[in-house]
């Protein structure tokens, strides 16, 4: 499975990512190993999207990542 998921950082960003091991990955931006997160944490999972293909997890994520995709996560995911 893969996942598109959405982090609350401590500065109330949210941050959008995807991966196919959550636990490790939301591990790994609580210990500071990911650069965007790594200054504002704690960080805490909103929401996550599960996905069977790869590639479609990742058009989901470059979506929301888009003005009308930053609107639709506003409205609808948090």
């Amino acid at each position: 499975m893969w996942y598109v998921y959405l982090l609350k950082c401590s500065n109330n960003n949210i941050y959008t990512g995807c991966t196919n091991n959550l636990d490790q990955r939301l591990e790994r931006h609580n210990k500071g190993y990911i650069h965007y997160t790594s200054d504002k944490l704690p960080v805490k999972l909103i929401t996550y999207i599960a996905f069977t293909e790869k590639h479609k997890a990742f058009l989901f994520e470059k979506y929301l990542k888009s003005g009308s995709g930053i609107a639709f996560r506003n409205k609808r995911l948090i």
